[in-house]
């Protein structure tokens, strides 16, 4: 007989307090931050840990520049108008992703054009593209989303052909590669985040804007800091308080960059330890009928900022829609002790923000005299979009410290579940 489910009022399969927290905090982090406490002068701690953290992630990508930001929607924006790119332009790039993506487009007066995802990957569909691209196409920006690198071999043959740029989206994928080559480092610019969550990050909100073009570096660093030339922490020194251009207040903080840069000498270890997990889970999930498991492509190496499942009725012979399925477990999972959640809710163009074109007010930027095209945002167009949204949810805890002893039992439990749907359905 199939033991009775948590949520019915069985033993939960994962005990309480089991599941440690990311980021994970060592010594050597605290002792970083500490650092520029104990510093006799914190305003030059500002300039060191700019200038290191600019260094060493320019270093580990293999580019000539990076700018700290303090998020990656800045760094994003900051990409946007390292390439010129503004009023009456468009930008094309994926129907699934956060919705910073289309904003730092927007924030520079610009029009986000949206494509279809891949279905096995959920990364932006390179045959796809090609149909959107209008006159007024500046660049393409593609999404490495979930630390998944997208299929940038045709996406960049699509930019040489029509003359466009590339903007990288690699907020999730610090350390992912494709064919051997590192996120951020195959397109024009790149822009990654270092919020709580990621890869590698400062603890609270950040971001770091990449090139290795001089011009757009030094575009995106009068963008940075109110369209002036300053190094943080030598604004007295060097600043003219001369405007080259509109700009806005993206640096970083000094606390999160010294404690990224601590953090940075553990990505690769960290990367792996939660490949390993996650491959674990694949391994033994996808075992399981009715459960899909990520899909990775033979010369794609992602990083698992997240660890997608999704459900599929059609394979145990259920007649109910995806998303009542995926409801269903996902309760039952939680009860069990298992972290999962959502996260998108809708494909970005199905937002209010596309469907009223509120923008900056009165249209703009769809009506403003600079845009002759006329782009409509329907969610219909995004099938492949909507059906990963309805059917897909996110196992957490995934991360360091964590180790296969609770993957084991993150299996257990959904063995538990699925063995059980009788009871849920």
């Amino acid at each position: 007989m199939a033991e009775k489910l948590a949520i019915h009022g069985g033993r939960p399969t994962v005990p309480p307090g089991m599941i440690k927290p990311w980021p994970h905090i060592t010594d050597e982090d605290r002792r970083a931050v500490m650092e520029v406490l104990e510093a006799e002068d914190i305003n030059e701690q500002r300039r060191i840990q700019f200038e290191g953290l600019s260094r060493e992630w320019a270093e580990y990508l293999g580019v000539r520049y990076c700018i700290p930001t303090n998020s990656g929607t800045a760094a994003l924006h900051m990409c946007v108008a390292a390439l010129g790119i503004g009023p009456g332009d468009e930008v094309i790039l994926p129907a699934f992703t956060f919705w910073a993506s289309a904003a730092a487009v927007l924030h520079h007066n610009a029009i986000p054009v949206f494509v279809d995802i891949e279905p096995k990957t959920f990364c932006i569909d390179p045959s796809k593209i090609e149909e959107k691209i209008s006159e007024r196409t500046k660049a393409i920006m593609p999404v490495h989303v979930h630390g998944m690198p997208a299929d940038m071999d045709p996406i960049l043959e699509i930019a040489r052909r029509y003359g466009l740029k590339v903007i990288e989206d690699a907020a999730q994928a610090h350390g992912a590669r494709y064919k051997g080559r590192l996120c951020g480092t195959m397109g024009d610019v790149a822009g990654f985040s270092m919020q709580m969550s990621k890869p590698l990050t400062t603890g609270s909100e950040g971001g770091l804007f990449v090139t290795d073009d001089e011009l757009y570096y030094k575009r995106a660093a009068l963008l940075q800091y109110f369209g002036e030339l300053v190094i943080p922490g030598r604004e007295r020194e060097d600043q003219e308080y001369n405007a080259y251009g509109l700009g806005w207040m993206y640096r970083g903080d000094v606390f999160g960059q010294a404690f990224a840069r601590s953090q940075l000498r553990r990505l690769d270890e960290y990367n792996a330890w939660r490949v390993r997990n996650c491959n674990y889970l694949t391994e033994h999930l996808s075992k399981i009928p009715g459960i899909e498991t990520p899909y990775v492509p033979p010369e794609r190496e992602p990083v698992y900022y997240n660890y997608v499942v999704g459900v599929k009725p059609e394979e145990l012979g259920l007649d109910v829609h995806p998303r009542v399925l995926r409801d269903k477990v996902q309760e039952a999972l939680k009860a069990e002790g298992v972290p999962v959640g959502l996260w998108q809710r809708m494909p970005v163009p199905a937002q209010e923000v596309f469907q009223a074109k509120v923008g900056y007010g009165r249209g703009c930027p769809w009506s403003c005299r600079h845009y002759s095209g006329r782009v409509e945002y329907r969610e219909e167009d995004y099938p492949v979009a909507k059906a990963f949204l309805d059917s897909h949810f996110y196992v957490y805890g995934i991360n360091p410290p964590n180790r296969l002893e609770l993957m084991k039992l993150y299996v257990e439990a959904f063995e538990k579940v699925m063995d059980n749907l009788e009871e849920l359905i």
